[in-house]
């Protein structure tokens, strides 16, 4: 078995995502560490859309609930250094929550209880409405020295690769990764165009077989058989 850091691991599951899809990841996560080390953030399909909808403000409202399971964390295990391991569009929540700059009024800082982030599918390159007010925050802000606090690493699948003159699943990879940036004719996790998630700082890492959508039978970033392909970076 790989040798992993049993450091204890925070899980943000992805924009429009709940904590319960991620129960595949947190059992896969369990043979490698114990399960007490791993807590999901608690997030609801009502923490991104909001009540009324106001979903440009879902970063603000996701990053208190991500504060609050990482100060739970660093209570049960003092000064041991946490991995945030976030999905999708978690990973843009995480990357801002981490930066400790006001976001719409909002400022954490975790400071040293984190020494890790691991993003999943995550898009730092993107054209998308609301995904565009995080990573155009991030990067206003971003700075060498960040990486010299946090170790990021950004993983993302190529498997499927997008055409509009190929197969229907092609055909919709094509339109999806045109939506998030302007070439459709890329590789990518059947979602996420895997160039949308390389980012200058960080170690990138792409591996060949995860789908980005926690659905069932799929074999994505949460399955034993996804979660086997990144574990090492943990």
């Amino acid at each position: 078995m790989i040798a992993v850091s049993q450091n204890p691991v925070v899980i943000v599951p992805g924009v429009l995502f709940w904590d319960t899809l991620y129960d595949s990841m947190k059992e896969a996560l369990a043979g490698y560490i114990p399960q007490e080390r791993i807590a999901v953030v608690p997030l609801s399909l009502v923490d991104w859309i909001g009540f009324p909808p106001s979903p440009e403000r879902s970063t603000n409202r996701v990053m208190k609930v991500v504060d609050h399971t990482v100060r739970a964390m660093e209570r049960k295990f003092p000064g041991e250094p946490i991995t945030l391991v976030a999905h999708s569009g978690g990973g843009t929540v995480a990357m801002v929550y981490l930066l400790e700059k006001p976001f719409q009024g909002d400022v954490y800082h975790p400071g040293r209880s984190i020494a890790k982030l691991i993003t999943l599918g995550t898009p730092f390159h993107t054209h998308e409405h609301y995904a565009k007010i995080k990573t155009d925050f991030i990067f206003s802000n971003l700075k060498a020295d960040f990486f010299d606090r946090y170790h990021v690493v950004s993983v993302v699948s190529d498997k499927y690769y997008g055409n509009p003159e190929g197969s229907i699943v092609e055909k919709m990879c094509f339109r999806f990764y045109k939506s998030v940036l302007e070439e459709g004719k890329v590789k990518g996790d059947g979602i996420v165009p895997a160039q949308s998630c390389f980012l200058e700082g960080a170690e990138n890492v792409t591996i060949p077989d995860a789908e980005h959508l926690p659905t069932p039978l799929s074999r994505w970033y949460g399955t034993k058989e996804g979660v086997n392909q990144w574990i090492q970076w943990l």
